[in-house]
């Protein structure tokens, strides 16, 4: 009996162990790690990854960020350990805007051609705009929608950002197009709104950061810095955002944004390009984001930054990854979350 007993509990330790093998090679941390609290900066090195946005796996306790470079997602620990969780090199040339659905367990990446990437082409640049679906835990591809070929106009299209609504459906910014996607859970797509006012100075790029709030979309444009409201249920009464405060160009290069619990903004303005500022920048709004104020801008530490990233313990991370460098013609292997 005791011999059957410790055969069982050997059985049964055994098994505990393949199952934590199991769970690791997903990307999970032990529950201790889970505890630890959020570092003050990570730093990353991997090579040439040059990391445009990214968010939170909480599930498995790891940042996943996109690549310019090489078109993949990685899961990048606390510690700035690196590792590539998706690579699907027949679709994605450079993989820009990023965010989990946390209820369908996967993440959503868009897919462009910005000239920056090994695998772009003179025939694809600045003409690619697609959202990828892509399993949480293997990285495995669930869909991809070529929405270039939904705005159908046969022009130039970069897709970007992206928000999700509560039921899972997506809404992307194109930077090249005066155009906002809607993307269902499903991945079928259509052109939520086509306005001539949010196309870009020529040569330049337009819409970027995009945050669902209160049935409505709030969208940056990165040339001028102006803050635009898309009404879901009338998107046809897109309007612009009147903000007040600080100097008129406060906003300029306004990059990704995010929603803060509070209801408030906060988002990234950078140099790239010669202008504007490398900032973390804060807006409010008293009558539903009909007007907002500017209520904070803050010097960024470091160079470029592209976007603001959810990370452990509810705080967030202002992310670097090198954006100027690759531009010029050196990618960087360093990218930088920094906490704010």
């Amino acid at each position: 009996m005791i011999h059957r007993q410790h055969r069982t509990a050997r059985r049964a330790l055994t098994a505990a162990l393949a199952a934590a093998a199991l769970l690791g090679t997903a990307g999970a941390l032990p529950a201790a790690a889970a505890g630890r609290p959020a570092p003050a900066v990570v730093q990353g090195h991997a090579p040439t990854l040059v990391p445009e946005a990214g968010d939170w796996d909480a599930a498995h306790h790891r940042f996943l960020l996109g690549s310019l470079r090489h078109g993949t997602v990685s899961a990048v620990g606390t510690d700035g350990s690196v590792r590539t969780l998706v690579d699907d090199p027949g679709t994605l040339v450079e993989t820009a805007g990023l965010r989990i659905d946390r209820a369908h367990r996967r993440v959503l990446v868009t897919n462009l051609d910005n000239g920056l990437g090994e695998r772009s082409g003179a025939a694809t640049q600045g003409r690619i705009a697609g959202i990828g679906a892509y399993d949480l835990d293997t990285g495995r591809r669930l869909f991809y929608t070529d929405l270039a070929a939904v705005a159908g106009d046969g022009g130039g299209h970069m897709a970007n950002d992206i928000a999700i609504g509560p039921d899972g459906t997506a809404y992307v910014t194109d930077s090249v197009a005066p155009v906002v996607y809607r993307v269902a859970p499903d991945g079928t797509a259509a052109v939520l709104v086509r306005d001539a006012r949010l196309a870009p100075a020529p040569g330049a790029y337009g819409l970027n950061g995009i945050v669902h709030r209160d049935g409505r979309l709030l969208v940056g444009k990165w040339d001028d810095g102006t803050l635009w409201q898309v009404p879901l249920g009338n998107p046809a009464a897109v309007r612009r955002v009147e903000v007040a405060g600080g100097a008129a160009d406060s906003l300029l290069h306004l990059d990704g944004l995010t929603g803060r619990p509070d209801g408030s903004l906060v988002g990234v303005t950078n140099a790239f390009a010669g202008s504007g500022r490398d900032a973390v920048v804060e807006l409010r709004s008293a009558d539903h984001w009909r007007t907002a104020r500017l209520t904070a801008v803050r010097p960024s530490a470091d160079a470029t930054p592209t976007a603001l990233v959810p990370g452990p313990a509810g705080r967030l991370y202002q992310l670097s990854g090198g954006l100027a460098d690759a531009a010029a013609g050196h990618p960087s292997d360093a990218f930088t979350l920094r906490r704010i």
